[in-house]
């Protein structure tokens, strides 16, 4: 095969404005991927030094001056608040790039991601915690619910900041899309009125659709072409002329019609406005499969104000620079939506341990109120809420030391009633036998009685009895009053128990069996105090146990880890079960005879020796007492 020539086709390509419908419906990519149309950048192309692009919205200049060519294949430039790429294309070609430089807030926008993310994921793992801990708890929701104050303050912090976040996106969203669309809606309406207005003056000169031929798919060019040809290429739109009967007569991208892509059909519903309705102008939305668009009809008129024909202008609305917009809002407000969420998280903080640390203050201070010590005043040099409840708890602390002043002095005298009403009534059950055994006597010697020698004889021996008695209940008050004075020393327990096993052993009456433990038991407390307690303790077990005839105590000893144990039991009828709370109490006794001082005294003897002493009690199985004391830690 011989080559006999060569065919070439040369294309000039169109220029569309980027609200054109017919470049949309066919577009491959999004606008945003394509830099020609993108939003974000801006290019040109120099031959010659000379700028043979179509101008766009960023200011290149219409020729380079000799200092402004390209040295290199690649350079980068900045130019005020945006960076310029130069692609050196030839000797005689050039090809720039701009977009605008990212503010400080753009730059973040990463941090403000993963910060936003940490939030909500933080927020779905404390979620997920409340769900489980409900669900395994089974409580109630409202006792789930009770956050303590910093949680509170933290929680209504954020809750703001989020909601202020939320309400403010949705406003202002919502104003750019209503912006947007009255944008649209008032340039549209006003290229519409241009068009009606050119039109209505044609058809005032001539009728020009005399000159359209029937065959829509002539080349021949008429005035009706023309005019919507000029109309088109002045305002970047789509403009369609219908006759009445809604057929199409012109356009301004035939193809799209003559194709089949889009029918020639009028439509119905904006028929319907014009034709039955008589409205002068109607915008509607219109679909063609998912790619929707805005369109707008108007009625044409002649010079006798009747209807001529109807005139469509299809008009893309820019939905990805909207989207952009939107976007750029979105990534601004999260940005310092993120930088106020740690402004407001350190602000909680800081107020929720400022007030923490108040209630802190008066926490510790109400713990350290007692009756017994001088309770100090809180300082507090603000005047606020609470300064109001320190002012309260001061005022309160005040009047409770004069309570327990009061207080103190009214047990202290009601203490003394009851020492001298026990005193007196242990005082006078001696004396009662003393002073009759003495009239009694003195009746006898004043009758000159035989036996007053033997009588004489029998009243000093009454008189010695209840004059120990006296005695024992002297020394009783006298011990009790000196459980606080105490001599500490280090000593070997089983010493103490032992010399009271040998005296009760030489007893016949009573049967001691005492199981020690196989060590010494090293104590640092009161001898002293201790043989009385455990003499006090195995008096009150054989008193217990003298109505039962043989007497029978056991003593035995544990020890665990650094306590030992003494437990004494007797086999008497027990305790009631209504005097078993009052015990150890002073003053209280079972026995008719005595000051009721002895368990209470042992009890203080105990507690002073850091220990502790209790009782078992069965009705007919007799009664078991406890004292636990602390052992000497030696090296």
């Amino acid at each position: 095969m011989n080559k006999i020539g060569t065919f070439f086709i040369v294309s000039n390509p169109k220029v569309y404005s980027r609200e054109a419908l017919f470049p949309e419906l066919f577009r491959q990519f999004s606008k945003n991927a394509d830099p020609e149309t993108s939003p974000v950048f801006s290019n040109a192309v120099y031959v010659n030094d000379s700028l043979v692009s179509p101008p766009g919205n960023y200011p290149f200049a219409t020729w380079l001056e000799a200092n402004e060519k390209p040295v290199k294949e690649f350079e980068k430039r900045d130019k005020g608040d945006f960076e310029e790429l130069w692609y050196k294309a030839g000797n005689n070609k050039a090809v720039v790039i701009a977009r605008k430089k990212e503010t400080f807030i753009e730059a973040i926008t990463l941090f403000s991601y993963i910060f936003c993310s940490f939030l909500f994921l933080v927020a779905f793992v404390q979620l997920l915690s409340f769900v489980l801990k409900a669900i395994s708890e089974r409580t109630g929701l409202r006792r789930m619910l009770q956050l303590n104050i910093r949680s509170q303050v933290h929680g209504t912090i954020i809750f703001i900041s989020v909601f202020s976040f939320l309400i403010i996106g949705a406003a202002t969203i919502s104003f750019f899309i209503s912006r947007y669309n009255r944008n649209n809606n008032d340039k549209l309406s006003r290229t519409m009125k241009i068009m009606v207005n050119e039109m209505e003056k044609k058809l005032s000169d001539h009728n020009v659709f005399d000159d359209v031929l029937k065959v829509y798919d002539s080349v021949s060019i008429y005035p009706l072409q023309q005019l919507v040809d000029e109309v088109a290429d002045i305002h970047g739109v789509d403009v369609n002329v219908y006759d009445l009967n809604g057929n199409l007569q012109v356009s301004s991208e035939a193809n799209v019609y003559t194709k089949g892509v889009l029918g020639k059909k009028m439509d119905p519903t904006a028929f319907y406005h014009l034709s039955k309705l008589r409205q002068v102008q109607h915008a509607q939305e219109e679909k063609i499969g998912n790619f929707s668009y805005l369109s707008i009809y108007s009625p044409v008129r002649d010079e006798n104000r009747q209807v001529d024909s109807y005139i469509n202008i299809p008009y893309f609305t820019s939905k990805p620079e909207l989207e952009q917009e939107i976007s750029n809002f979105l990534v601004t407000i999260i940005n310092l939506n993120a930088f106020i969420f740690l402004v407001a998280g350190l602000i909680a903080l800081f107020i929720t341990n400022r007030i923490t640390r108040s209630f802190a203050i008066i926490s510790d201070k109400m713990k350290e109120v007692s009756l017994g010590q001088l309770n100090e005043a809180i300082t507090w040099n603000r005047n606020d809420e609470i300064g109001d409840l320190v002012k309260e708890y001061n005022k309160m602390v005040e009047k409770l030391g004069e309570s327990a002043s009061a207080l103190a002095k009214s047990e202290r005298e009601g203490a003394w009633r009851e020492m001298a009403r026990q005193v007196a009534h242990e005082i006078k059950n001696p004396l009662t036998p003393m002073k009759l055994s003495i009239q009694y006597l003195q009746k006898a010697i004043n009758n000159n009685q035989d036996n007053v020698k033997e009588l004489s004889a029998s009243v000093a021996n009454t008189l010695v009895e209840q004059i120990d008695h006296l005695a024992k209940i002297a020394a009783d008050f006298s011990q009790f009053a000196n459980i606080g004075t105490t001599h500490v020393e280090v000593f070997d327990l089983h010493e103490v128990l032992g010399s009271l096993r040998d005296l009760y052993q030489a007893d016949p009456t009573v049967n001691l069996v005492w199981y020690p433990i196989n060590d010494r038991v090293m104590l640092r407390a009161d001898k002293t105090q201790m043989n009385r307690l455990f003499t006090n303790l195995l008096t009150n077990a054989v008193q217990a146990c003298s109505d039962s005839g043989a007497c029978r105590i056991l003593m035995d000893e544990k020890r665990a880890a650094q306590k030992f144990l003494v437990s004494i039991q007797d086999n008497g009828d027990g305790i009631p079960a209504e005097m078993q709370d009052k015990i150890f109490v002073p003053n209280f006794t079972t026995k008719s005879s005595g000051t009721g001082l002895g368990l209470a005294m042992c009890k203080g003897i105990v507690e002073q020796a850091q220990g502790k002493i209790w009782f078992e009690t069965r009705m007919g199985e007799g009664t078991t007492f406890f004292v636990e004391l602390p052992l000497l830690v030696e090296d």
